[in-house]
């Protein structure tokens, strides 16, 4: 007898049923497992169907900012307005103001009609003029200065039509809209109705919205993002030099150099909650400090590139460290074995290696800094001050600009839809540069990913 049986204790019995058979316990355990991994499914599910909406709809409303309507207009360059005199010379022709030229295009409408056996209710150029955008005239006036040999001539233009006859053309404005508009008629739309079926209406990429500057309200056809593009490339140079070396530099300090001590802890602390910070903070510090002590120019992208600087250093720091502390510690511990110093150790050894993640936060920072739109407000990078490309590499740094998520604020506040439609067209550009950017990151640590 066992000493169980001897203290009277009743002897163990097998268990009932076989191995292969689960009991009521082991049912329920995987039910709630089955359970949350359909939880988890739908969650993710949900997630995707959100995405793919927000895509959806962004590509719906975008796309037809990337098209425009252009009206083919035959314009005679007549001498007795243009140049008087009949110099060629452009300084006189530069004083025939942009209003000199709307006789022209009432009559090359007035012409364009006739060719194509429109009827036009209209007795007045002024009125019919109303289907051509206002930037016409001095489009042509430009042609005009930049060729005097021309005029004299009737040279054919495609000039854009106004951002009614567009949104028409695109279902954005209906007949029942005008009843309510002052800036066009049922009969405008009749007409133009008419010149498509002749061709001298058509609706064409529109180029001039990629590399073109804004206009003002009264010009929406006309507006284009090229300019801030350029503003934000020259701002993400700035955040490139200035946080990427101040950034590494911190982190391998902080990580391995620092005493580790109160200071250190506090400093950490402090990085810790920059990160979090809102970006609008760091735009009033950038007013503060960079435009009303410091007196740099409003507006320009050294300012924006400066307040971006601080933004995006912690994320940097962060990212860094963390790179630093995946480096295997038998890495510095061989260098300072085989008589390396410290420096070497870090320089030679553990920086290289932990380079892919770095380049990735750092990526990702610039990522995030690009899609930035409150601190650029503040500094004054507002849409429609900045006309025209600027003239070379200080003028880019130096002179006032906008940036890409700054423009696409203006315009969604904007009264005309055309201009909702053309902050939906430039959401398309910056997410293609933000989804750009993150592949380069995904493509970056997959190339150079060390795994320990």
């Amino acid at each position: 007898m066992t000493d169980a049986t001897a203290s009277g204790a009743a002897p163990l019995k097998p268990a009932s049923g076989s191995l292969l058979e689960l009991d009521a316990r082991t049912k329920r355990r995987n039910a709630a497992e089955a359970r949350f991994k359909f939880y988890g499914m739908a969650a993710v599910g949900i997630g995707l169907l959100f995405l793919v909406l927000l895509l959806v709809s962004i590509v719906r409303n975008g796309v037809p900012a990337y098209t425009q309507t252009f009206i083919s207009l035959p314009v005679e360059l007549q001498a007795e307005k243009l140049d008087k005199n009949g110099n060629r010379d452009p300084e006189e022709i530069k004083k025939v103001s942009t209003f000199g030229y709307n006789p022209l295009i009432d009559q090359a409408l007035f012409r364009v009609l006739e060719e194509n056996g429109v009827e036009s209710p209209f007795e007045k150029g002024a009125d019919l003029r109303k289907m051509v955008s206002a930037s016409a005239a001095a489009e042509i006036r430009d042609y005009v200065i930049a060729n005097p040999e021309k005029i004299g001539e009737t040279v054919s233009f495609r000039v854009l039509a106004s951002s009614r006859v567009d949104g028409y053309l695109k279902g954005r404005v209906t007949r029942e809209d005008l009843a309510r508009d002052k800036n066009l008629d049922a009969e405008h739309l009749d007409i133009i109705d008419q010149l498509k079926e002749a061709g001298a209406v058509a609706r064409t990429f529109n180029w001039s919205f990629i590399l073109g500057a804004d206009a003002s309200e009264s010009r929406p056809e006309q507006a284009g993002i090229g300019v801030s593009m350029l503003g934000s490339l020259f701002m993400m140079l700035v955040v490139l030099l200035l946080s990427l070396p101040i950034g590494v530099a911190a982190s391998i300090y902080l990580e391995e150099f620092a005493p580790k001590n109160v200071w250190t802890d506090l400093i950490e602390v402090n990085i810790s909650n920059l990160a979090a910070v809102p970006s609008i903070v760091f735009g009033i510090l950038g007013l503060a400090v960079f435009i009303q002590f410091m007196h740099l120019p409003q507006s320009a992208p050294l300012v924006g590139g400066l307040v971006l600087t601080l933004m995006t250093l912690p994320t940097i720091i962060i990212s860094t460290r963390a790179s630093l502390k995946s480096v295997p510690p038998s890495i510095r511990d061989a260098a300072l074995g085989v008589g390396a110093s410290k420096m070497q150790s870090v320089f030679h050894h553990v920086l290289p290696l932990a380079m892919p993640g770095i380049l990735t936060g750092t990526i990702i920072g610039l990522a995030q800094a690009l899609g930035e739109t409150a601190p650029l407000l503040l500094i004054g990078m507002v849409g429609y001050i900045a006309s025209n490309y600027p003239d070379g590499v200080a003028s880019g740094f130096l002179d006032p600009n906008s940036a890409m998520p700054a423009q696409i604020y203006e315009w969604a506040k904007r009264a005309d839809p055309a201009y909702y439609e053309r902050a939906w067209g430039g959401i398309i550009i910056l997410l293609l540069f933000l989804m750009t950017m993150n592949i380069i990151a995904v493509i970056l640590r997959r190339r150079f990913e060390r795994r320990w």
